[in-house]
C-alpha cells in the first residue's frame, strides 16, 4: 500500500491538470503560432511560466486505483500487476483467467 499522502498529492495534481489545461493550450498555440509578433508570443511564455507546475498533465502519476502503487501499472485497468493478478484469480475480471501449464 502506498503512502496516503503520495497518493493525495497526486490527485490534488490531477485536479490541477484538469482545472489548468483549456488555459495551457491556449498558451502554447499561441507560442507556437508563427504568425504572430515575437512579443506576443514571449508573453505567452512568460504566463505559461506562472502557471503552477503541478497543473501540468505530464506531472500526474499514473497509479493503482486500489493500492496507489505507482509501478507496474496496467493503463487499460488503472490496476497494477499485483492487484490484477489478485482479482484476476479470484474470478472479478470478466473473461480474464490465470493462466496454467
Amino acid at each position: 500500500m502506498a503512502k496516503i499522502s503520495a497518493v493525495n498529492r497526486n490527485n490534488r495534481r490531477a485536479a490541477m491538470a484538469k482545472r489548468d489545461k483549456a488555459k495551457r493550450t491556449a498558451l502554447k498555440n499561441i507560442i507556437k503560432d508563427r504568425s504572430l509578433s515575437v512579443e506576443d508570443r514571449f508573453e505567452a511564455t512568460l504566463k505559461l511560466a506562472q502557471l503552477p507546475r503541478n497543473g501540468a498533465e505530464t506531472r500526474v502519476r499514473l497509479r493503482c486505483k486500489l493500492t496507489g502503487r505507482p509501478r507496474a501499472n496496467y493503463r487499460k485497468f488503472e490496476l497494477c500487476r499485483v492487484a490484477l493478478r489478485d482479482l484476476a484469480s479470484s474470478g472479478q475480471i470478466p473473461g480474464m483467467v490465470k493462466s496454467s501449464w
